[in-house]
């Protein structure tokens, strides 16, 4: 029930066909009673701007879930972030503080790294290729190195996009190894597909799948299905997988925290979730 003591928390981004946080966030305010509700709002990259300044100034709302495109130009927008966020050069996460600031975190990363960790995978002194340098992306390199990953390669159709980010990575993290320029997964033990190829019907492949070792295992954040075709081709290969809600399930109490409510666990969050493909 939405009354006038409700919270909401924005979701922004564009398209929103593939949202699917607040099939996740709506059912667990209301099995905890919490008086909030996360709200899809489509906004195009020219309109974002104005659009979050104009949000902030709601009495009612709690914060804002930040997503494509829009994870790397809300960085510019805010009064403060976190450090991962300038490691990453992306948000997800805002909120507005008491004195009007607006600041922002990123989950994306944590999320992911917890998922892998949940399944076993042992990530100090290994080896990642990740493909994709935007807002997730970035975030995921970011956690991965955080995590003690060894080396790490990047790759991105920007070129520039997967310099600056090995760069930051560098600064922040000297002790991982950092190569740009290959999407070649030949002997990397985990390889993750960051970019949004997958959301829609015929996108290529992000990778060349005869080169992926079956051993390695493979991680996705498209979210507009649940075994995209990737993922499938990973599993034909032999390869373990974590499907792109894993990563959203369990970034989502560190987002509780962020906004001030009750946290939970990625496990209460499923049992309560109501996800559609």
């Amino acid at each position: 029930m939405i009354n006038g003591h409700t919270d909401f928390i924005a979701h922004l981004g564009w398209p929103t066909h593939s949202f699917k946080a607040p099939m996740i966030y709506n059912p667990y305010f209301a099995s905890a009673g919490i008086n909030a509700v996360v709200v899809p709002m489509g906004c195009k990259p020219d309109a974002f701007p104005d659009a979050l300044r104009s949000l902030f100034r709601l009495e009612n709302i709690r914060g804002a879930l930040i997503t494509m495109p829009h994870k790397v130009t809300v960085v510019d927008l805010l009064d403060e972030v976190s450090p991962t966020v300038k490691v990453a050069g992306s948000c997800n996460a805002v909120k507005r503080t008491a004195d009007g600031r607006l600041v922002g975190d990123m989950f994306d990363g944590e999320g992911f790294v917890r998922g892998l960790r949940g399944k076993g995978l042992q990530l100090r002194g290994a080896s990642a290729l990740v493909v994709g340098s935007g807002g997730v992306g970035s975030a995921i390199a970011a956690s991965l190195a955080a995590a003690g990953i060894g080396t790490l390669a990047l790759y991105d159709v920007q070129e520039a996009a997967a310099e600056g980010l090995a760069q930051r990575l560098r600064m922040h993290y000297p002790q991982v190894t950092v190569r740009t320029g290959t999407r070649d997964p030949a002997g990397f033990s985990l390889v993750v597909n960051a970019t949004p190829l997958g959301m829609n019907p015929g996108d290529p492949l992000p990778i060349d799948m005869d080169r992926l070792d079956p051993r390695a295992f493979v991680g996705e954040v498209v979210m507009k299905t649940e075994m995209t075709a990737f993922l499938q081709a990973a599993q034909a290969r032999g390869c373990r997988v974590q499907v792109g809600t894993d990563m959203l399930f369990e970034m989502i109490p560190a987002y509780l925290e962020f906004f001030g409510y009750p946290t939970t666990s990625a496990d209460e969050l499923r049992a309560v979730a109501r996800l559609e493909y």
